[in-house]
């Protein structure tokens, strides 16, 4: 069964899923679709919509504004931010104040296995990639190649990690090998895929 807290704020139409777990004073919106054995931490809000895939992880107080998107296995690091807003404002030009329909909402997408390092903050619409590592503090403010390690603000690659999560040595040329499993990978125009897909 799905466990939430009892400080947690769960909307009844949000969908969680078996093995779920909410924690203290988190915020789970309308609608939103979290999968199997999935972690919310304290003060974590997820919002309207927002899909989430199984065994991911979200940090303490991170922020996953609508309309993200997370494949399975997302971790999302305490005090991380997916914004929805290409030009946020609390008012319109008249002065009147912004309500839900005077702008439209852009979202984050995640690809499975990425990791969004704590504080960092992505700012939308950007895609990161599959096992992707967005580096603690990064602000990322354009797409992010699978398999990429960007740090900084903006960020930007510095490095591949693979599927064991830490970043990869060069090999022969084009090659780049997981000093943890001896996995290979191969690096052509800019991007990684495993060698043997």
């Amino acid at each position: 069964m799905p466990f939430a807290h009892e400080t947690a704020d769960v909307a009844d139409s949000a969908v969680i899923g078996e093995g779920t777990k909410i924690w203290h004073y988190a915020q789970v919106r309308e609608n939103a679709r979290l999968g199997e054995n999935c972690i919310v931490g304290r003060g974590a809000y997820v919002g309207t919509g927002v899909e989430m895939g199984d065994n991911c992880k979200v940090q303490n107080y991170a922020l996953v504004y609508e309309p993200a998107k997370l494949a399975n296995g997302v971790f999302i690091g305490p005090a991380v931010v997916l914004t929805n807003d290409h030009f946020p404002r609390a008012i319109n030009a008249d002065g009147s104040l912004k309500s839900a329909h005077d702008w439209e909402p852009v979202g984050v997408t995640i690809g499975e296995g990425a990791s969004i390092g704590a504080s960092a903050t992505c700012v939308a619409p950007v895609t990161i990639g599959r096992w992707a590592l967005v580096g603690s503090g990064a602000v990322v403010v354009k797409d992010v190649p699978d398999f990429a390690l960007v740090v900084g603000s903006p960020a930007r690659r510095v490095g591949w990690v693979g599927k064991f999560g830490v970043p990869l040595q060069a090999g022969a040329e084009g090659e780049w090998i997981c000093p943890e499993t001896g996995d290979r990978y191969v690096e052509t125009d800019g991007t990684l895929r495993e060698a043997n897909a």
